[in-house]
């Protein structure tokens, strides 16, 4: 299995995080608040789409907004695939930082 760009795992993670209600907006937001970068929405769109072809993302159509004159949302929901993909970095991020403490990162 490919591993995820740390790009990639933020995006699954903030998916997941907002559950239902992930779509374009939303998910922008809660990658702001945790990360303090602002992402493009060209930048936000391609990579979610890029995650849909992956596998790793669905997409589907929320209930008609009144108040967007009754346009939908093109809503994300994580897939099986990027579940699995989200533990294997954790994994592999967890292995590689194995053994390294908090006071050796203090004297770098």
């Amino acid at each position: 299995m490919k591993l995820l760009t740390r790009s990639e795992e933020m995006l699954l993670l903030a998916v997941w995080r907002l559950q239902g209600d992930a779509y374009g907006v939303t998910v922008r937001e809660q990658l702001l608040k945790v990360t303090g970068r602002t992402w493009s929405f060209g930048a936000l769109f391609v990579s979610l789409d890029r995650l849909v072809r992956k596998g790793h993302l669905e997409t589907y159509l929320s209930a008609s907004q009144p108040y967007r004159g009754g346009r939908q949302r093109r809503m994300y929901r994580l897939r099986p695939a990027g579940r699995k993909a989200l533990v294997r970095i954790r994994e592999v991020e967890k292995a590689l930082w194995q053994g390294i403490s908090e006071a050796a990162l203090a004297t770098s």
